[in-house]
């Protein structure tokens, strides 16, 4: 079974941003039940359907597929539900890893979040420079909840 094993942290300052660049992101949840959320995204001129169950610590079962850009987009504006998440994905490489730096646009506009998938649990990392501390059992950071309870609408220290 595919399973995806990652860690999320906020990001602070800008220095991030000058190896970076970035590509549009839409996404929408068709359902997003804690055991199980399905989701439709679409990135440039490709849609993806993709199904996650239930998160264990850091991981749980991922199976991701390429869909049709037309299907990802009625997808998204019939049966995703509102709001969708929109943000831009930067890919910056630090000490051998991958590190996605997600910057929120829409309704969670001001949030930016890394992740860094791994190929297990207790994998070791270098932390760069702009990372600020982990929000991986936040549950308030995973992108379902975020298009249910958007960045704009939290409560100060809420996160």
């Amino acid at each position: 079974m595919p399973t995806e094993i990652e860690r999320k942290f906020l990001v602070k300052g800008d220095a991030w941003r000058s190896s970076a660049i970035g590509t549009a992101y839409c996404q929408g949840y068709i359902t997003s039940a804690v055991e199980r959320t399905v989701r439709v995204r679409v990135v440039g001129t490709q849609g993806y359907l993709t199904i996650k169950g239930a998160t264990a610590g850091i991981s749980r079962a991922e199976f991701e597929y390429p869909i049709p850009v037309e299907d990802a987009l009625e997808l998204l504006s019939t049966l995703c539900e509102p709001p969708l998440i929109q943000k831009k994905r930067y890919k910056i490489e630090h000490a051998g890893l991958v590190w996605e730096v997600d910057e929120f646009e829409g309704e969670n506009q001001g949030l930016i979040v890394a992740e860094v998938e791994l190929r297990d649990v207790d994998q070791a990392i270098v932390l760069p420079d702009w990372i600020d501390r982990e929000v991986s059992d936040d549950p308030h950071y995973f992108n379902a909840n975020l298009a249910k309870h958007p960045f704009s609408q939290w409560v100060r220290g809420e996160g």
